[in-house]
């Protein structure tokens, strides 16, 4: 309902009960009929005036204190009664607001404004009934104003009263003409009536007044298919076409249709279409390609959505949003250089659109481009320093390049702004773990170790590393051991966390389960390393095989990477350590 805004009509008050002019008699008649003197009647004035400036300062309570003291002295004070009905509004009260309004308008019944307030509350508390009467005042006091038979004929319409709303608005166009709005609201009460034709009827005759009004065929299609007559939709929006061929919401249209009739490359033709059309807001399209989404398993969907996105961004050149679900959908059809392009166009077009930054070094990381990542990582941090998966993602990268100090700056970034993702710091502090060792600075690696498992006691990777180190170092091999079991037990089969255990147990001199462990890595390693092959030759030697375990060393110095004892091993023909 388009109730007006209230409105103080100016200092005079001439809504309120108090007189224009200076003069004042010595007795005057309150609202109920008491005789107030002339001290009385100044008083009210002085007490009103000064409740309105206390309210205009937002001194709420003492404004209101002002009012009660006016109806202390005139208890049918109509205007008081309203000033004291807004001051409940403006609280968002409006069950208190409600009988000072209703006593206001019972006193003053001729006063628009109130009506209109009562109007406003009745319909922010949903009571459809007493709008009705309120609208019969309103229209009393101003025949001419076309709102007010327009808000009472949607209170019948919810009152269900159908041809009495349908007469009110019939009412509205005498005064004001024909509208869009009118147009709508009696569309709502013809279907609502099962009178199709009526409601298709009506809108025939604006397609005729306005030919190339495109909205109005788009409103008699929809009524049709909502009713499950397609037909006659497609038909009108041929129409539709004949009159705007460029129109790509027309377009849409019968997408939609067709799609409904399961006549799918019928659909597709008409949203490659709609796609080209440059007016045709661009969230709407956006929301059509994400539509494919959850049928992306199918090649077909992935492809669909691929060719829109194309069609987007040549009809959208200028939107970083165009491009970047452009590369979404270039990534999920394994076209990664090409998705690679569309997220750099993407930045250049918006370089404060983070996610985009996101994916892109992601895909760098994936792909193993780590000076790109590297680049593109610590240019998103100069938009967005405080983003912990992106100083992860850099972190990383650096890790990967060996410049392991770099690397620690970056992780030690992630555990500091990050509190709430365990994930991503469990992964953080390995990664920590990792780069400590890495610079011999093995107190700092086992803390961030013990603190990655405070979070994520299962990481199979990080049991393994973290014991592996211990056994390296001899150190706490009862632990490690515990750790490099279980990190086989949660990752079977994994040829380097066999290797670890069977190093373990080679350290802890349990020679005969550490060549059983070592076989599994052997086995189940695609490629035995040169590691791998050296420390079973140590297991076997230590278990007086020496023949075999030469055998073992000249094997992995031939594979390359064996340690820098191995010659003297073969040499010697003994385990060195």
């Amino acid at each position: 309902m388009r109730i007006p805004a209230l409105i103080l009509l100016g200092l005079g008050l001439s809504a309120t009960g108090f007189a224009q002019n200076n003069s004042v008699p010595n007795k005057v008649l309150a609202a109920g009929g008491k005789p107030l003197t002339y001290a009385d009647s100044g008083l009210v004035k002085q007490l009103f005036f000064t409740g309105l400036r206390e309210k205009t300062v937002e001194n709420y309570k003492q404004a209101s204190e002002l009012f009660n003291r006016i109806l202390q002295i005139d208890p049918a004070n109509d205007a008081s009664l309203f000033e004291l009905a807004n001051l409940q509004k403006n609280q968002n009260n409006y069950a208190a607001a409600r009988p000072l309004l209703e006593k206001a308008a019972s006193i003053k019944p001729d006063n628009e404004w109130y009506w209109v307030a009562l109007a406003d509350n009745y319909e922010r508390s949903n009571d459809v009934a007493k709008l009705e009467n309120v609208f019969n005042q309103l229209i009393r006091i101003n025949p001419e104003k076309a709102d007010y038979y327009f808000d009472k004929a949607n209170a019948l319409y919810l009152l269900k009263r159908y041809d009495e709303a349908l007469k009110f608005y019939d009412r509205v166009e005498e005064i004001s003409g024909p509208s869009d709005e009118l147009l709508a609201s009696r569309q709502k009460i013809y279907l609502k009536q099962g009178n199709i034709t009526k409601a298709a009827d009506a809108i025939e005759q604006m397609i005729a007044a306005n030919p190339g009004q495109i909205k109005y065929y788009l409103m008699l299609a929809e009524i049709y298919n909502s009713n499950n007559l397609n037909d006659k939709a497609i038909a009108v929006l041929e129409r539709a076409k004949k009159a705007d061929p460029k129109n790509g919401l027309v377009h849409l249209a019968l997408a939609d249709i067709y799609r409904d009739r399961k006549s799918y490359d019928a659909s597709f033709k008409e949203l490659e279409v709609a796609f080209a059309v440059p007016d045709i807001d661009i969230e709407q399209k956006l929301r059509i390609i994400l539509g494919y989404v959850p049928k992306f398993p199918d090649a077909n969907a992935r492809a669909s959505a691929l060719e829109l996105s194309t069609l987007l961004i040549k009809a959208h050149p200028a939107s970083d949003k165009a491009f970047a679900i452009y590369g979404d959908m270039l990534l999920q059809n394994s076209k990664v250089p090409e998705a690679r392009v569309a997220y750099k166009k993407a930045l250049t077009l918006n370089p404060q659109f983070y996610i985009v930054h996101e994916q892109l070094v992601r895909i760098e990381l994936a792909d193993n481009l780590i000076d790109d990542a590297i680049r593109d990582g610590e240019n998103a941090l100069s938009y967005f320093p405080n983003q912990a998966l992106m100083n992860y993602f850099v972190g990383v990268a650096w890790q990967q390049k060996k410049d392991y100090n770099k690397a620690i700056g970056y992780l030690k970034n992630v555990v500091s702004l990050e509190t709430d993702d365990k994930e991503i710091l469990a992964q953080s502090y390995s990664a920590l773990g990792d780069c400590y060792h890495a610079v011999s600075d093995n107190k700092s690696s086992d803390a961030a170790y013990e603190k990655a498992l405070s979070y994520d006691p299962d990481n199979a990777f990080v049991l393994n590393n973290y014991a592996y180190y211990l056994s390296v170092r001899n150190e706490q091999l009862e632990k490690a051991a515990t750790m490099s079991k279980r990190s086989n037990e949660l990752k079977a089969n994994n040829a380097s966390f066999e290797d670890t255990y069977a190093w373990i147990l080679f350290r802890q001199k349990k020679y005969a389960e550490a060549k059983l462990w070592m076989e599994k890595a052997i086995q189940h390693g695609a490629n035995s390393s040169a590691v791998q092959t050296e420390h079973y030759g140590d297991i076997l030697f230590l278990l007086g095989n020496t023949d075999a375990a030469v055998q073992k060393w000249e094997k992995a110095k031939s594979i390359g990477g064996a340690s820098t004892l191995i010659d003297r091993k073969i040499n010697e023909k003994k385990y060195i350590e």
